[in-house]
């Protein structure tokens, strides 16, 4: 009788995971959610002019935006259903695993722990900003290196990778120096512009853009230490293959129409170009006038139509945003297209 009940409790629990199982494979992805609402929640910054700052008329701009926007005219056809959430480091993913946004563009170091299933367990897309931390200090100082801040104090961010690569450098040189913690960018400009750290540190990109909105700007330097590499890329939670896949060959979408010359003026015109000659086939492809890539995705097949139509392609939304005639201008460098001496670049759209 023992026996016959062990029996039964196995059966009993197979199909219960069974069911759950089936349960499991049957969930729907956050990318039909996106879908069926209309909408995008995109969490962002806000607070660091080149990638998310909100404007005086009330209007998100920048890099992270733009890609806010490329995803929701790829998923939902408008550029505009995008719900900006303004984030602070430790909150962002937080708000990711709670479901309170549905993707992270916000200057988010890609590295093995955020990556791993061990640790935060979310899924990057590809890398969309090449970066690397960097100190900033008074022209006046006579702080010229690394060296120079031994025993100084520091304004950085709490719960960051700046944070923990801040110590790895000093450390590493035997340094001694005094951390002064804030829980966002603004914060730590506050306290770097009110005298409470010799120092600030951050990916370089955000020393530049903190720095644009100094009142004078060119008394204020970024040290030529460079402590880290900072890959910068957007991500959404993990164990979401269908969300994850849109985002990536978005982002990858972006970097093939700067290699094919397609730009947010030209778009319509390619599209007739090839609808015209059916022997450009690659172009076909791409712009979703042949084959079934864009259905593959869980997207229209001419997804890519409607993000270029909406921000261009990466060269495009990087000149906008950091370009020379931007308001915060950073050289492009490791930004640049692989055959243009940068390392950026996509695989095939095939």
């Amino acid at each position: 009788m023992r026996k016959r009940r062990s029996l039964v409790s196995l059966l009993s629990a197979c199909l219960a995971m069974s069911a759950c199982a089936t349960l499991g494979e049957g969930s729907t992805s956050r990318l039909d959610l996106i879908s069926r609402r209309g909408e995008l929640r995109c969490g962002v910054s806000g607070k660091i002019p080149g990638f998310s700052f909100l404007q005086r008329d009330g209007r998100y701009a920048g890099l992270d935006v733009d890609l806010c926007k490329a995803f929701a005219a790829a998923i939902v056809g408008d550029p505009g259903k995008v719900q900006y959430r303004p984030l602070t480091a430790p909150e962002r993913f937080t708000a990711l695993k709670t479901g309170e946004i549905d993707l992270l563009s916000r200057n988010t170091t890609f590295n093995l722990s955020r990556d791993a299933s061990g640790g935060n367990g979310v899924s990057f897309a590809p890398v969309v900003f090449h970066d690397g931390q960097g100190l900033l200090v008074a022209k006046n100082s006579g702080i010229r290196s690394l060296e120079d801040l031994k025993g100084q104090s520091i304004c950085v961010g709490s719960g960051t990778t700046t944070e923990q690569n801040l110590n790895d450098a000093f450390q590493s040189l035997g340094l001694p120096y005094k951390p002064i913690k804030y829980q966002d960018l603004n914060q730590v400009v506050a306290g770097y512009l009110q005298g409470r750290c010799q120092a600030m540190t951050s990916d370089r990109s955000q020393l530049a853009s903190a720095r644009s909105g100094f009142e004078q700007p060119d008394e204020h330097v970024i040290l030529d230490d460079v402590l880290s590499k900072e890959p910068l890329a957007p991500l959404s939670s993990g164990g979401d293959q269908q969300l994850s896949d849109a985002m990536r060959w978005v982002v990858y979408g972006l970097i093939t129409a700067e290699e094919l010359g397609i730009t947010q003026a030209n778009v319509d015109m390619k599209v007739r170009e090839a609808r015209e000659n059916p022997d450009l086939t690659k172009l076909r492809r791409f712009l979703g006038i042949e084959g079934d890539l864009g259905a593959k995705l869980g997207l229209s097949n001419d997804f890519m139509v409607n993000v270029l139509q909406a921000t261009g392609h990466y060269g495009e939304i990087y000149n906008r945003h950091l370009g020379p005639d931007s308001a915060v201008p950073i050289p492009r460098g490791l930004n640049q297209l692989h055959r243009d001496g940068g390392v950026i670049t996509a695989p095939p759209f095939q």
